[in-house]
């Protein structure tokens, strides 16, 4: 093991968006095993170190590879298309157009049903851009492409919240 290593060879995966999470979980368990800190209390304090410092980039890395948005982004990232959202909000005319009927839709709907029902559409948008992410890294290596969907993605996945939580405020 390396420290310097990216988070794919770390947990000895092949480096694709398309990962077996059971496979992820299982590699996390064993490597914490391995870097635990008390399986070196008998070595000093500086291999406890040594070892608590492996065990945070170990947990670092299991963060990004379970999440398929982290993984995208750190997929983009590794091969030289930072996602950038914090600076480039630009996004195809048709999904901005998507964004602005959600947002209004949210902001008319007055029951649980029309939230679920809003709910339900947000779910499918996001099954559809995993899939295209996945297309576009897996089955193009199009980096650059799949930084638009990840932020696509993004944008989805705070949406999604916000229904949730105005749904939660309807049933108080």
């Amino acid at each position: 093991m390396n420290l310097q290593s990216n988070d794919f060879e770390l947990f000895g995966l092949a480096q694709t968006y398309a990962q077996d999470k059971t496979q992820i979980d299982a590699r996390w368990k064993d490597l914490q095993r391995q870097a635990h800190p008390d399986k070196f209390a008998d070595q000093g304090a500086a291999a406890q170190r040594i070892a608590m410092q492996w065990s945070v980039r170990i947990n670092e890395a299991y963060q990004r590879l379970k999440d398929p948005l982290k993984r995208a982004a750190y997929l983009c990232e590794l091969h030289g298309a930072p996602v950038n959202a914090e600076n480039n909000t630009a996004m195809p005319p048709a999904f901005l157009m998507l964004q602005m009927a959600w947002r209004e839709a949210l902001d008319e709907a007055e029951s649980p049903e029309d939230l679920e029902q809003i709910s339900q559409q947000v779910q499918q948008a996001s099954r559809e851009v995993l899939q295209k992410i996945e297309q576009l890294i897996d089955g193009s290596q199009a980096y650059t492409e799949a930084v638009g969907q990840v932020r696509a993605l993004m944008f989805v996945e705070r949406f999604a919240a916000d229904v949730d939580k105005r749904l939660d405020q309807l049933e108080l």
